[in-house]
């Protein structure tokens, strides 16, 4: 088990895209690993590689109530997402102590590598769903606080000063 530390906020590697991945390789799946260690330890229900400083589109998410069902994705997309909003509370060990409540669709359509290789297709819905559209921001260099509106994301990373 190898729980890797988080990127501390602001870390340009925070703010950039990740690379594709080229194929599935058994050091992608041991990064992959590394990656639901982490979130189990936090404990999360998603992580993405670049919060640990990997700069490659990985992902896992995890948002079963009995834990140790996570889903691996390499080079996730959304191809449909829901008109249908969902408000959830999202944080990030990359700036802990603070969280805020978001807007997304409920549920998405997303077109990934699975941990075969295989190119895969899938529908998530509810937490899994916001799971994946919050792990899909940070791959392109976005954090879920960036879809709060300027006096909001300013007030946050205030109280996020006074934790860290």
């Amino acid at each position: 088990m190898t729980v890797r530390p988080c990127l501390p906020w602001p870390d340009k590697r925070l703010r950039s895209p990740a690379a594709p991945v080229e194929a599935i390789t058994d050091e992608i799946r041991a990064i992959w690993q590394d990656m639901i260690d982490t979130m189990e330890a936090m404990p999360g229900v998603g992580l993405a590689a670049p919060q640990i400083g990997v700069m490659l589109r990985l992902a896992v998410v995890d948002a079963s109530t009995e834990r140790g069902k996570a889903i691996r994705l390499a080079n996730p997309e959304i191809l449909h997402a829901s008109v249908e909003p969902r408000q959830h509370e999202e944080a990030s060990p990359n700036l802990p102590g603070v969280s805020a409540k978001i807007t997304r669709p409920r549920a998405v359509t997303v077109r990934y590598l699975d941990a075969d290789g295989a190119l895969t297709e899938r529908d998530f819905v509810g937490l899994e769903a916001t799971s994946v559209q919050h792990q899909i921001d940070h791959l392109n260099g976005r954090m879920y606080f960036d879809r709060l509106s300027k006096v909001k994301r300013d007030m946050l990373l205030r109280r996020a000063r006074k934790f860290n």
